[in-house]
């Protein structure tokens, strides 16, 4: 099966599936002397393994990583990277009632009819589990952008039809905070707690509902991003489509640009107190031309419902025959609060591959 890597010189390929021994990642291209700090990795893993709430799905992960290679006395060697998750509460028997049906808005049929077999356990290969590899290789990225003054965050800003007010980042650190204060990760309390009453009335519904992420990129200096199909925005996009469950990716001031006038859109230039370029507003979201130009990078992604919803409904099996289903087992009805940390490593893994890419952009 192609398409399992990821990246040009910051390369990852990540390996296996939602009910198998363990999930894992290989990561290429980590330039040697980084300092590795596990217990920010592990830390990052906690914000998106299962369990955390009763608006998450119950299945019990300890998501524990465990790094095989590439690093020597807590430091990067400028070798491959093997980091092992192993997969410790999988009930494949939850999923024996759709060994020959097709659950509706899953992967099953797609699979079924590319590959001629399937992992019906939570979908396998398919399954969100994978995107845990994905956060322990973003974390390492993180840390990378940290020794260059990079720092992403990211927050739940809407569940539904409810949307938390624009948040003004001024520190990260405390950003976070605050953001974690609620098992909903939203930065504004007020809009955290009617989220959560919202989705806990969908669960008990047995429905979902979907929602967006809100990313935010500080300190990302101006030229990362390449042309022409490389530009920046279009791997950030790129990037995030390939998470499961998203729907959507706009930056800067997205669809609602459309709407605006020219005169009213453009980012007009100018010089701030420090004598640094920067730009009266960004629309643009940090992004001209496909490269970076020094403005906080802003961007949302959309995420749909949840596909397994605890209601029966109308599908067909392998025959082609009419065939009723109903969900069972542990599934989140709400994913953007797990979805959190899989953004922030997706970007990461975008810019550590960038700016690596950079330094190769002139000689002096």
């Amino acid at each position: 099966m192609a398409g399992n890597s990821f990246g040009q010189l910051f390369r990852i390929t990540t390996f296996g599936e939602s009910h198998g021994e363990a999930i894992g990642v290989i990561i290429d291209g980590c330039p040697a002397g980084l300092a590795v700090d596990l217990e920010y990795i592990q830390g990052e893993l906690d914000k998106r393994k299962p369990g955390q709430s009763k608006i998450t799905t119950q299945r019990k992960e300890s998501d524990t990583a465990k790094i095989l290679s590439g690093v020597f006395e807590g430091t990067t060697t400028g070798t491959p990277i093997a980091i092992l998750i192993p997969n410790e509460d999988q009930r494949s028997k939850d999923y024996t009632h759709n060994v020959d049906v097709f659950r509706p808005s899953h992967a099953d049929y797609t699979y079924q009819i590319k590959y001629g077999i399937r992992d019906h356990r939570g979908g396998g290969r398919s399954s969100a589990r994978e995107t845990a590899a994905r956060v322990a290789a973003g974390a390492l990225a993180k840390l990378l952008l940290k020794t260059q003054g990079i720092e992403i965050v990211a927050h739940v800003s809407s569940v539904g039809t409810i949307d938390a007010p624009n948040v003004f980042i001024d520190n990260t650190d405390e950003f976070i905070a605050e953001r974690e204060k609620n098992i909903v990760r939203c930065a504004d309390p007020a809009t955290a707690e009617e989220m959560i009453a919202f989705i806990d009335s969908i669960r008990k519904q047995g429905d979902t509902v979907g929602g967006k992420v809100s990313c935010y990129i500080k300190g990302c200096p101006v030229g990362l991003g390449d042309p022409v199909f490389d530009k920046l925005h279009a791997d950030l996009g790129k990037a995030m489509l390939s998470i499961n469950a998203v729907h959507g990716f706009d930056y800067g001031s997205g669809f609602s640009g459309s709407e605006m006038r020219g005169s009213e859109h453009n980012d007009i230039f100018i010089k701030n107190a420090a004598g640094a370029v920067v730009t009266r507003t960004n629309f643009s979201g940090g992004i001209q031309g496909g490269i970076s130009n020094g403005m906080p990078i802003e961007f949302r992604v959309a995420f749909k419902p949840v596909a397994t919803i605890m209601q029966s409904q109308q599908t067909i099996d392998r025959e082609g025959n009419a065939a009723e289903i109903s969900g069972k087992g542990r599934h989140d009805p709400c994913v953007v609060p797990r979805a959190v940390p899989i953004v922030e490593a997706m970007a990461a893994l975008v810019l550590a591959d960038h700016w690596l890419r950079n330094r190769n952009s002139r000689l002096s």
